[in-house]
């Protein structure tokens, strides 16, 4: 990923954390709203997994530099979410909920640039996260 782009998307990141609590609700606000059909996959108490997303996207964001670093924990991550009933379908939807809730956080701060560099990221993450999910699951050997 180029350097202009993780800088940019650190940069709003930052801007962010102040509000982070209330910018995971809004995510899953905006996309049980959008796609009601997705509720049911959830606990009635979405604080905690507002929490969590938040805290992935922090770990990630601030790894942008070194991806290889974390692309075992990204690729786990879609493995563990394909247990919960996530499909290559759902990919987009979250994408586009992300992009809409970083709007409504940066408010002004949310330009052309930063949609272009959080797309831009968000379409390789997902990519990785895809395949991840569709390769077969390998078993172990009982010695």
């Amino acid at each position: 990923m180029e350097k202009e782009t993780v800088a940019t998307i650190q940069a709003s990141f930052r801007k962010l954390v102040p509000i982070a609590d209330k910018v995971g609700l809004i995510f899953y606000t905006r996309l049980f709203e959008t796609h009601p059909s997705l509720r049911p996959m959830f606990a009635e108490d979405i604080a905690p997994q507002a929490k969590k997303l938040i805290h992935i996207l922090g770990v990630v964001v601030g790894s942008l530099h070194a991806l290889d670093a974390v692309m075992p924990a990204v690729k786990e991550l879609a493995r563990r979410h394909t247990g919960y009933g996530v499909t290559e379908a759902h990919y987009p939807v979250v994408g586009e909920t992300l992009i809409w809730t970083l709007e409504q956080g940066l408010g002004d701060d949310f330009t052309d640039d930063v949609r272009q560099a959080w797309l831009s990221a968000y379409a390789a993450l997902s990519g990785v996260m895809i395949a991840a999910a569709n390769e077969p699951v390998q078993s172990g050997t009982i010695h």
